[in-house]
């Protein structure tokens, strides 16, 4: 009874305070912007629809931040306005700010025909030559002529697709465009964003999101797509049962083109490739500043990519990078102190907000202040929680240095000595390792920072443990798989996951009892807390290249050797390094049939168990890469 009293009173008092905040920022937006909706003409005559919020304020001239979205950019009526209010755009209207939110070509209120991850054309010649970088540049050439009391400055921002959209307004060569920031850019739908990691499907995401999106729209409408209607609420019984991708295609049915395309192509050939936009990104002019999640689900990839694209084929273009602890989207949640129960010890997003991104704006927008002093690299190092501004990333004393796999679930950095042999597990598609422990219906965010252990206490998990770290271990840049392994079967994947295993009387500090209280006991047992830091799938039969799959030869010891995305973490003294290597990973990745075959098309008995190896002697010696910063 005491405790709810407490939370009753909680309540009282926060949440009219919070409402109060609401009101007020919302009043305010009310009194200081007026809302307008335009239809701005493409070079094809087709015709993009745009919500604008003017600034009442005409006493100066004001920039314009933008961004395109497939998402919508609803609510629409000019008397229905946008919550800003809820998000840190809120400080860009009290700036000042014109912001405008346009629905792309093809969606919701926007006329033309939709194509997903719309493939740049570097050639256009004519008027019908159209791609994403010139409805960027005709949508700013018509803002910047139209829009009152505007001061000829652009900026481009957007999050995960629209992050696509705004590596497209990079390309559009508008010379009012001064600063663009790709945040979780969608980037390559095959390598590592979104949908394949390696070429392995990551089902758990695709089919959600195209049962909704991929929904046609013939004519523009404010009205959404109708939801998918599932049987059942736990998502590990709903894939298992619906088995082979043959038949989530059938319930996917004949009308979402972008499904039919994707089991089309199911090597990474020339139509996969045409979508990707990183070897375009050349004499990027406006200032870059890429942002991204450490601990993103959806496009971990694409932000790092990105930045190393434009960095390699664009040197002179002013390309910063920013990485935090964060979920995908999270850094402009206002939040970012933890993920699931991992702790951060700071409100990394409203640091970065103040820090970086609103610094950046209203420089290369509105000439405010002193160029920032933005560092080339600035990121979250998660185990120690401090931000570190690097001159360059991955940092310059960094030098990959292998762990090996051994014997008896050991893991070291010496070589395995000769006779060590192997260790195996049956992976078994009717019973496929979950990704996380619990029951759910949708995606987690926070299986990217997970305990562990209900995996490593599965027979079809292989667990390679360090003994306790005598120093603190950094780890900065990639991480590379480089396995060894021997299949019954003709092909299986590999799922490598870097885990940094807390001391068994951890806790975080604010847990800690005092004289007066006792741990709660809703505080989940952090002592010797498994968490996941980076984990990756490669799909086996592309491990020699994405484009031309080959099979294994059944019991021939092979080379398994991939990249993890970047990692930036210190273990600490007292805790313990673990590699975990596993066949599946599920529902958040497709059953691999462990036949060599084309998935998309395979049969329901097609899937097979089989008998992996992972081999640890002298001869054939796996191993995990570390980017190890020295010390």
């Amino acid at each position: 009874m005491r405790k709810h009293l407490w939370l009753v009173i909680a309540i009282l008092l926060v949440f009219p305070a919070l409402a109060k905040a609401l009101n007020e920022d919302s009043l305010w937006m009310y009194e200081h912007y007026t809302k307008k909706e335009v239809y701005i003409p493409m070079r094809d005559g087709v015709r993009l629809f745009a919500s604008v919020y003017l600034p009442k304020d005409n006493s100066e001239k004001h920039p314009i931040l933008m961004s395109r979205t497939p998402y919508s950019c609803a609510p629409y009526g000019e008397k229905e306005y946008r919550a800003f209010w809820r998000n840190e755009w809120m400080n860009y209207m009290k700036e000042g700010y014109i912001l405008v939110i346009t629905d792309v070509r093809g969606r919701w209120m926007s006329e033309g025909t939709f194509v997903d991850v719309r493939p740049y054309n570097p050639n256009k010649k004519g008027k019908n030559d159209i791609d994403e970088a010139s409805d960027t540049y005709d949508t700013i050439d018509w803002l910047v002529k139209n829009l009152q009391n505007n001061n000829g400055k652009v900026g481009v921002t957007g999050i995960s697709y629209p992050g696509f959209y705004s590596t497209m307004a990079a390309l559009s060569g508008h010379p009012a465009l001064k600063a663009v920031s790709p945040q979780a850019p969608v980037t390559d739908w095959f390598q590592g964003d979104d949908f394949h990691h390696n070429g392995a499907f990551f089902v758990f995401d695709g089919f959600p999101f195209y049962t909704s999106f991929g929904q046609p729209r013939p004519k523009p409408t404010t009205v959404g797509p109708k939801a998918f209607n599932y049987y059942t609420r736990d998502s590990y019984k709903f894939y298992l049962e619906t088995g082979a991708l043959k038949n989530f295609a059938k319930l996917m049915g004949d009308s979402i083109a972008f499904w039919k395309d994707l089991y089309n192509h199911p090597n990474y050939d020339e139509w996969w490739k045409a979508r990707n936009v990183r070897p375009h990104l050349k004499n990027v002019q406006p200032a870059m500043l890429e942002v991204g999640g450490l601990f993103d689900a959806e496009d971990c990839f694409g932000a790092w990519h990105t930045y190393f694209a434009i960095e390699k084929q664009s040197p002179r273009t002013n390309n910063k990078l920013v990485m935090g602890p964060w979920y995908h989207g999270q850094w402009a949640s206002k939040k970012g102190d933890h993920l699931g129960n991992v702790r951060f010890g700071s409100n990394t997003a409203e640091w970065y907000f103040k820090n970086i991104e609103f610094p950046f704006f209203n420089y290369y927008l509105k000439g405010k202040g002193t160029e920032p002093d933005i560092a080339e690299a600035t990121i979250f190092f998660t185990g120690e929680n401090q931000w570190k501004r690097l001159p360059q990333w991955p940092p310059a004393d960094m030098q990959p240095q292998p762990v090996y796999l051994q014997a008896g679930g050991k893991l070291g950095f010496n070589k395995p000595a000769a006779g060590d042999g192997f260790s195996e597990y049956i992976s078994d598609p009717a019973k496929p390792v979950p990704y996380t422990e619990d029951v759910h219906f949708s995606r987690t965010i926070n299986y990217m920072t997970d305990d562990q252990r209900f995996a490593a206490r599965r027979p079809d998990v292989l667990v390679f443990e360090s003994d306790v770290l005598q120093h603190d271990v950094t780890l900065a840049g990639p991480v590379v798989a480089d396995l060894v392994v021997s299949i019954s079967g003709t092909d299986a994947d590999f799922i490598v996951k870097v885990i940094d295993v807390f001391p068994d009387d951890f806790r975080y500090e604010e847990d800690a009892p005092t004289e007066h209280r006792r741990v709660p006991s809703s505080t989940y047992p952090m002592g010797g807390y498994q968490m996941l830091v980076r984990g990756e799938v490669m799909r086996g039969k592309f491990r020699n290249s994405l484009e031309k799959p080959a099979p294994f030869e059944p019991n021939k010891p092979t080379q398994v050797k991939f990249t993890l995305p970047d990692v930036a973490h210190t273990f600490q003294k007292g805790h313990k390094i673990m590699i975990q290597v596993q066949s599946s990973w599920f529902p958040l990745v497709d059953r691999n049939p462990q036949v060599f075959t084309d998935i998309y098309h395979c049969d329901d008995k097609d899937f097979r168990k089989a008998t992996i190896k992972i081999y640890h002697d002298a001869e054939h010696a796996s191993k995990v890469e570390l980017p190890v910063v020295k010390q």
